[in-house]
């Protein structure tokens, strides 16, 4: 079956259905994310800055701290800026937006930061061009997005109960560089690195996925509960992968730095 993209409005329901549990299960994603931040050029210091798909606002918080300047934080998911909302509302205007058409002047940005959250865009390279619009000459577009391979050991045991669409598709290297490239800016950097997580039960990994908002959503998934049956299936194929740390899910994170010409 074709593992066609999710759609945007199923995504941001999702997330934001996740909100309340999110920072509990985020281990991940606060890693690439600091990883991320950490990436950026130690003497750049924007003034104008915004969190792209801000989530629950833990990166506009870090931001803040960092760069002592009002982050803006953008999010499809209206869920997840209310609950950013009741945490840090002094240091963010929070702000319900498309990636695909922000609401913000034209060169009015000096750095646009997204942590895990542009791989649910169904058109990447619109959202990298909107970023160009928005960026001030020497501007910095600073991202990190899932590439295939992860959760490839989730992928092969759902394989071996059925041929549906399990889990969310993302992009191969050769694919993301080819929209990189297309986008426009002079000088840009992609770098990738290997997380795996590892948990003692399947039902601990698929739990946390669903506390993030990023269980399965494409629409290519099976309706209806999954049967014992199937979990028992799915069960005996992940167990093929544990190791003495536990049962490993893997993840391929591109980091990427993207600057708009002078």
């Amino acid at each position: 079956m074709p593992e066609q993209l999710p759609d945007k409005r199923l995504i941001a329901d999702s997330f934001s259905r996740a909100a309340a549990t999110y920072d509990q299960a985020a281990a991940l994603q606060r890693t690439v994310g600091s990883n991320l931040l950490a990436r950026l050029p130690v003497d750049f210091a924007p003034t104008e800055l915004i969190d792209l798909g801000c989530g629950t606002g833990y990166f506009s918080r870090a931001l803040h701290e960092r760069f002592g300047q009002r982050v803006m934080g953008l999010d499809l998911a209206e869920g997840m800026l209310r609950h950013a909302r009741q945490i840090s509302p002094e240091v963010t205007q929070w702000v319900a937006a498309d990636a695909e058409a922000l609401p913000l002047r034209s060169n009015s940005q000096d750095l646009i930061f997204s942590s895990l959250a542009l791989q649910w865009c169904p058109d990447l390279l619109l959202v990298l061009r909107e970023a160009y619009r928005v960026l001030r000459p020497g501007g910095c577009l600073a991202f990190n997005t899932l590439l295939e391979g992860s959760l490839h050991e989730l992928r092969t045991a759902w394989r071996a109960v059925d041929d549906f669409v399990h889990v969310n598709r993302f992009m191969v290297p050769a694919e993301l560089e080819s929209i990189l490239a297309a986008a426009g800016f002079a000088d840009w950097r992609c770098e990738v690195e290997e997380h795996t997580l590892h948990y003692q039960r399947l039902g601990e990994l698929t739990h946390e996925l669903k506390a993030l908002g990023a269980h399965n959503i494409n629409p290519g998934r099976p309706g209806g509960l999954t049967g014992r049956a199937r979990l028992r299936l799915l069960t005996e194929a992940y167990e093929r992968f544990r190791t003495t740390r536990g049962l490993p899910a893997s993840w391929q994170v591109a980091q990427i730095l993207m600057f708009k010409p002078i």
